[in-house]
């Protein structure tokens, strides 16, 4: 009866002979190996798993910011409308006051000119005023220049053409060109 309860063990895979073969080193590396692949990879599923904890509350923390910044840009739309509506205005207003200012050189030219000239056009840009018209003589359009370069206002006061009238032989066509002053 000792012989029946006695277990045999069979070992397909004899150890120590096994392991000195060059097949069995190879399966035992290879065997070894894995297991080693396997545990890093489960570590990293494990950090991946772990690290979405974080990841969702720093969503949700983003999320509450944005919904924060949100609120206060909405609550600001109507002063942006305002000062956009206040800062049409001022341009308006900044237009028109510099047709005001080129309006003063309009009736300063003109009350500078002499009775025998007659003005065509008075036309300008941001630094300078150009006067056409015509005169019967030589003598008024020199006056109308010293009148004009005797004021502040302008500067450079120059006579740029001068040429006689297709339609009337006895008038002067001229143009003058002054500077404008930033007194």
């Amino acid at each position: 009866m000792s012989a029946a309860k006695k277990e045999l063990k069979i070992n397909l895979l004899p150890q120590k002979e096994f392991e000195r073969s060059t097949l069995g080193r190879i399966l035992k590396w290879t065997l070894s190996s894995f297991r080693i692949i396997v545990i890093i990879t489960e570590m990293i599923v494990m950090a991946a798993f772990l690290s979405r904890f974080w990841l969702d509350a720093n969503n949700s923390d983003l999320n509450d910011v944005i919904l924060q910044k949100k609120a206060i840009i909405v609550s600001f739309a109507e002063t942006e409308k305002k000062f956009r509506t206040f800062q049409k205005q001022i341009d308006i207003f900044t237009k028109t006051t510099s047709l005001t200012q080129k309006s003063e050189y309009v009736n300063l030219v003109t009350s500078l000119t002499p009775p025998e000239v007659i003005l065509n056009s008075i036309s300008d840009n941001e630094n300078s005023v150009q006067i056409v018209g015509y005169s019967g003589s030589e003598q008024h359009i020199s006056q109308f220049l010293k009148n004009l370069s005797s004021v502040n206002k302008f500067k450079d006061v120059s006579l740029n053409k001068i040429d006689s009238s297709e339609d009337d032989s006895s008038a002067i066509v001229f143009t003058i060109r002054a500077g404008i002053s930033e007194i």
